[in-house]
């Protein structure tokens, strides 16, 4: 990857039960319990937010620390970029940084 600008520009919410701790993947160590019901990835709560298990420098090189743990608000983020189709939501974070945006 070469953006990572969606992991320092959003919160990312999720329910607690995607917590390794609760039987779920995403490390218990990496969230912080919002309510009762809901986590947050630590790092995306914050007026500059980042995430935790963000490796590496945004528009440049990048990766996610727990890829394959990742929780559900991170896999449905721009479900389509692979095939290069982007939403708004993706140029919002990509301005956020100073990146140009990507051809809707």
């Amino acid at each position: 990857m070469s953006c990572g600008a969606c992991c320092a520009a959003f919160r990312v919410t999720f329910h607690r039960s995607e917590l390794d701790s609760e039987g779920g993947l995403v490390p218990s160590g990496l969230a912080d319990l919002e309510t009762a019901s809901l986590a947050r990835l630590r790092g995306t709560d914050y007026a500059n937010p980042r995430c935790r298990a963000l490796v590496g420098k945004i528009g440049e090189e990048v990766h996610c620390g727990i890829y394959k743990e990742r929780p559900s608000p991170c896999r449905e983020f721009a479900p389509r970029s692979a095939i290069g189709v982007y939403d708004d939501a993706c140029n919002r974070a990509r301005a956020r940084h100073g990146l140009p945006p990507l051809e809707l």
